[in-house]
């Protein structure tokens, strides 16, 4: 459980602690209330420091959580509410409303398994803990594409801090064609995800050329807070991979002029999920459709050329043709 989360429990019982009007709770007894939920629920028995406790209390008094609690102290000594009614848990919003919420949770969840930033789970968290307990929990009805056992997610939220706050780094990275880890000092520039896998686009010392590194590869990584951290001052990222399928490309290639034919069954398909922002449809008749893409003729446009199996083919460039004429005979003769 993150540390965001186990706030939330200290808030929560701090919280039912200062409703409880037949009690009388000094600052002692409040820790000692926490310290005993925490080994309760989450086997923590290191107790909770007053400094903590004290840090709680103004954070629940202050709008940062959106709380505004109307914590008091009477004889200098019992903290209460001066509102007998409030509690950090009401939500003050009607039942069109909670329903809303409780869909977007929904969705945001899916998210939360990326660990974009830590912040997100404890919203989430609070936002179901306010929304659930007003009315009968609801079935997800969205599923986004994810999966949480792909490797490297750990490192999304580092390498993103670091590119964010322009970090030289120290990583540590295995290709699947090397034989054996190596280290890189390295500028990170951007995290993409493509088809769920995520990389970063990075420029490693003393090499001009960046380089597409898959998260799933990055063994460890650590901040070099002596090493310069030096700009990137080529092409904008936000155009640097508009003419490519994928992430696979370098500085120097220049999109191609792809022109494909595939079949009608299959048509429907492309039209209404272009394979490129740049798709223009060249001709069409009872038996195939024509499209034209411009993009660089990398591995990731090989594969989807190839995922159409024998509904495609490609008529220029003449050299894309000839590689997938070879894929295909290749992938055919293993079932010879």
């Amino acid at each position: 459980m993150s540390i965001n989360k186990l706030a939330l429990i200290r808030y929560k019982t701090i919280d039912e602690c200062l409703r409880n009007r037949y009690r009388k709770w000094t600052l002692e007894d409040l820790i000692d209330k926490v310290a005993t939920v925490l080994y309760n629920y989450e086997g923590i028995d290191s107790g909770v420091s007053k400094r903590t406790i004290q840090a709680d209390i103004q954070l629940m008094r202050s709008d940062k959580l959106g709380y505004n609690a109307p914590i008091i102290v009477k004889e200098r000594k019992y903290y209460t509410y001066s509102d007998t009614d409030f509690s950090i848990t009401n939500a003050p919003i009607n039942s069109g409303d909670v329903d809303k919420m409780k869909e977007i949770v929904s969705v945001l969840k899916q998210f939360n398994g990326f660990h974009y930033f830590d912040e997100m789970s404890d919203m989430i968290a609070r936002l179901e803990n306010n929304l659930y307990k007003s009315g009968p929990q609801h079935r997800s009805c969205i599923q986004l594409e994810n999966n949480h056992r792909l490797q490297g997610l750990e490192h999304i939220n580092g390498l993103y801090q670091a590119a964010l706050h322009r970090k030289a780094l120290l990583l540590e990275y295995k290709s699947f064609k090397a034989a054996k880890a190596k280290e890189h000092i390295c500028y990170p520039y951007l995290l993409k995800e493509y088809r769920n896998r995520w990389f970063l686009l990075a420029r490693t010392k003393n090499a001009p050329q960046l380089q597409t590194m898959a998260l799933d590869r990055i063994i460890s990584f650590q901040e070099l807070p002596r090493e310069k951290f030096m700009d990137y001052d080529g092409v904008d990222f936000e155009q640097y991979y508009a003419n490519v399928i994928g992430v696979t490309k370098s500085e120097k290639e220049v999109p191609h002029k792809v022109v494909l034919q595939i079949d009608q069954p299959h048509a429907p398909y492309v039209l209404t999920k272009p394979l490129h922002a740049s798709q223009e449809l060249l001709a069409e008749t009872p038996e195939h459709i024509i499209i034209r893409i411009e993009v660089i003729c990398n591995y990731e446009l090989e594969r989807e050329i190839l995922g159409f199996g024998d509904y495609i083919k490609v008529l220029s460039p003449r050299s894309l043709a000839t590689r997938i004429q070879k894929r295909l005979e290749q992938a055919a003769a293993r079932y010879k």
